[in-house]
């Protein structure tokens, strides 16, 4: 009987070129795995972002087909975001109106809407008083062909877009 003897140098060849042949095959597959893989895309939402030292209640109105759509209230702590609309924007004109909790500012405009003083969704912009709602000036934002937006309401005292 021949007893074969290997020296370590064989062996620890033989380990190293079975890694080196596995490793690969291993890498080839994870490659495979993670081409298939969807990169998660970027969240188009309709966003707003309190950049004040205080709290601030928005409401929002859009266009919903042939309807008008009042939202509100987000509570938005200072310095941080909220987002009022989630998805791709399906109107190009938004309206916001906002105001502090802690002080008398407020953000509005010219663009007369119902509101209420309670968490709401109104259908219709017309005769809310009768309707038993608020009627309140928001102004207006032209997110023009974007499928996102992000309003960043700054101090009221600060020029900026509808404050005041």
């Amino acid at each position: 009987m021949t007893v074969m003897r290997t020296s370590r140098n064989d062996f620890a060849s033989a380990v190293i070129n079975r890694f080196r042949k596995n490793s690969l095959a291993l890498a080839c597959v994870a490659f495979g795995v993670l081409s298939f893989q969807q990169i998660p895309s970027a969240k188009a939402d309709f966003r707003a972002c309190n950049k004040t030292e205080s709290t601030v209640n928005i409401a929002i109105g859009y266009r919903d087909g042939a309807d008008w759509i009042t939202e509100g209230w987000w509570t938005i702590d200072k310095n941080t975001c909220d987002t009022l609309v989630s998805g791709d924007l399906a109107s190009r004109y938004y309206y916001l109106y906002a105001v502090q909790t802690d002080q008398n500012g407020e953000w509005d405009g010219k663009a007369y809407m119902c509101v209420r003083q309670k968490k709401f969704t109104i259908r219709g912009i017309e005769d809310c008083v009768a309707r038993g709602y608020e009627r309140t000036g928001f102004f207006e934002i032209d997110t023009g062909e974007q499928s996102s937006w992000t309003v960043q309401l700054t101090e009221p005292v600060e020029q900026g877009t509808g404050g005041r």
